[in-house]
């Protein structure tokens, strides 16, 4: 969990409207995002898989026969 020290700009009236956070405190949530979508991706391929593999040469065979 990332720690962060806000600082608030308020609108004309008076409610807290932007919010200024020092770069490394930013960088860390940016960083946690990240590694909250690579699970997300992970997780959704694991859903996704149905135990088929082939290997990369036979992958790299197929692609050259289609791009000719």
């Amino acid at each position: 969990m990332v720690t962060v020290h806000p600082q608030f700009i308020k609108d004309a009236n008076g409610e807290k409207s932007m919010v200024i956070l020092p770069i490394n405190e930013f960088d860390a949530i940016m960083e946690e995002l990240e590694d909250m979508e690579d699970v997300r991706l992970y997780d959704e391929a694991q859903k996704d898989d149905d135990g088929e593999r082939i290997l990369f040469s036979e992958y790299i065979k197929n692609r050259e026969v289609k791009n000719g």
